[in-house]
């Protein structure tokens, strides 16, 4: 019996269907809905497989449940990639069945590191399927010939962009590992609509939950990112894999920034550091020195601070600088701080620090590109608009930490014995921290004096003694 097909309106964003054309999808985005034909399998297909989970007498196979307790962890099965970098933000490492997702603006890196990841893990386990729709196995011989030493015998090139294709070289390969670069540029024959559309994505990351899930086989897929920086095609790829990892870092500097996003194998919080070379990408050991490295000395607007990635202490610095407005409202820009952050921590200083800068541009910058998710840099941040707005430096070889309160107090921070030891280990002399903070430090740093303050303005007049 010939295959039935349908016709329905997919929306780009979401991926909601529709029977008819509608102008706003229920998303909120306008003129997103596509045509596309779905085929639907032949009814003997779906008796087939409606057929499968029973017995030759009709009745449905028992399923056992199987109690906590007697499951094995998969902790003891991780696979080392070769890249200590990458094992820290995927947990300590790949785990056999896993779908990983790494996304990334163009040319920031992203396929520098599964070459290299795959030809690491292609000499310790065998081989490793890397199977490209928008290279050719030239290309990417020229990348590895760059990027990779030592023997690639057991890495297998495939340039295809049919998913009934590349399960058969699957098939036929068994391969211990398997790349896919990248998931928009993959199509299968059961849908009519162009690869990258939504139901093509949606369909062929369906197929390789299936190959790796099922094979127990570790996949790295590469997907696009949007203008806004966000992953593109439908949501429910992102629902599908176990991890999501990006890469971030200005394509014009070296340094590049490895985050996890989605992780059901270890935390979301940890980070990965590489500095982009010719011959690859190199881990960076130490970040906060990479991050320091440009700290001037008694240089206006610039304050160091300290940050709690995953498993590891930083050091960054703060740059703020203030200008006379020319235009009727005064200009608040940040780069690595939320903007809305930005704002209170600017009301605060208004009104619990004296300070008037209703009529003045404020832009404040976190050096290195790195962009924090906690708190404890509301305090250096308000000390460096302190600073380049009064004309006076910050003291030299001093860093502050602090979370700061709409009534001007500041709050302890996670971690804040961690970040102590870590400024002591890179020379500062002085840590500005709240009182309870430093309260709660038992194991006191013996080259580093710990200056602890209550509110902002008491953190100011500190500044002002010096």
């Amino acid at each position: 019996m010939a295959k039935k097909s349908k016709t329905v309106f997919v929306c780009q964003e979401c991926g909601y269907e529709s029977p008819r054309w509608l102008g706003q999808c229920i998303c909120g985005a306008w003129n997103s809905f596509v045509e596309e034909v779905i085929r639907e399998a032949p009814e003997d297909d779906i008796r087939r497989r409606g057929s499968a989970s029973k017995t030759t007498e009709g009745r449905v196979k028992s399923v056992k449940p199987v109690n906590l307790p007697s499951v094995q962890s998969g902790e003891s099965t991780r696979i080392d990639t070769g890249i200590g970098e990458l094992n820290r933000v995927l947990g300590g490492g790949l785990v056999n069945g896993s779908l990983t997702l790494i996304s990334g603006e163009p040319g920031i890196g992203k396929s520098t590191i599964i070459i290299q990841a795959a030809a690491s893990i292609s000499r310790n386990l065998g081989k490793v399927l890397y199977v490209s729709g928008e290279e050719s196995e030239e290309q990417i011989k020229m990348r590895a010939d760059r990027v990779c030493k030592g023997d690639l015998s057991q890495l297998f090139l495939l340039s295809e962009t049919n998913m009934e294709a590349v399960m058969t070289a699957i098939e036929n390969l068994k391969p211990a590992f398997l790349i896919i670069d990248s998931i928009q540029t993959m199509y299968t024959d059961t849908i009519d609509s162009a690869p990258g559309s939504v139901s093509q994505v949606r369909a062929c990351g369906n197929m390789l939950m299936n190959i790796g899930k099922s094979g127990q086989i570790p996949v790295f897929i590469v997907a696009h990112v949007t203008k806004s920086g966000e992953l593109a095609g439908p949501k429910i790829v992102e629902h599908l894999v176990d991890t999501v990892l990006q890469f971030t870092g200005e394509r014009n500097q070296d340094l590049r920034i490895l985050r996890s996003f989605k992780n059901r194998f270890g935390t979301t919080s940890e980070i990965g550091a590489f500095e982009m070379r010719e011959e690859g990408l190199v881990e960076v050991e130490n970040l906060s020195a990479t991050f320091l490295e440009g700290l001037s000395q008694n240089a206006c607007g610039s304050m160091p601070t300290a940050v709690y990635e995953g498993t590891r202490p930083l050091l960054l610095e703060i740059q703020a600088l203030t200008a006379p407005s020319n235009v009727g409202f005064a200009r608040r820009s940040s780069i690595g701080i939320d903007s809305s952050r930005l704002n209170m921590i600017i009301a605060v200083l208004e009104r619990k620090a004296g300070m008037n800068l209703l009529n003045r541009d404020i832009y404040v910058n976190i050096v290195g590109g790195l962009k924090p998710e906690g708190t404890s840099t509301d305090l250096a941040a308000a000390l460096a608009i302190w600073s380049d707005e009064t004309g006076k430096p910050v003291p030299p070889r001093t860093l502050a930490i602090g979370e700061i309160g709409l009534t001007g107090e500041l709050r302890p921070v996670q971690n804040a014995e961690k970040l102590a030891k870590e400024a002591d280990r890179m020379g500062f002399e002085y840590m500005l921290l709240p009182k309870r903070s430093v309260e709660r430090i038992k194991d006191k740093p013996k080259n580093m004096k710990l200056i602890g303050v209550s509110t902002v303005a008491e953190a100011i007049a500190v500044f002002q003694k010096k």
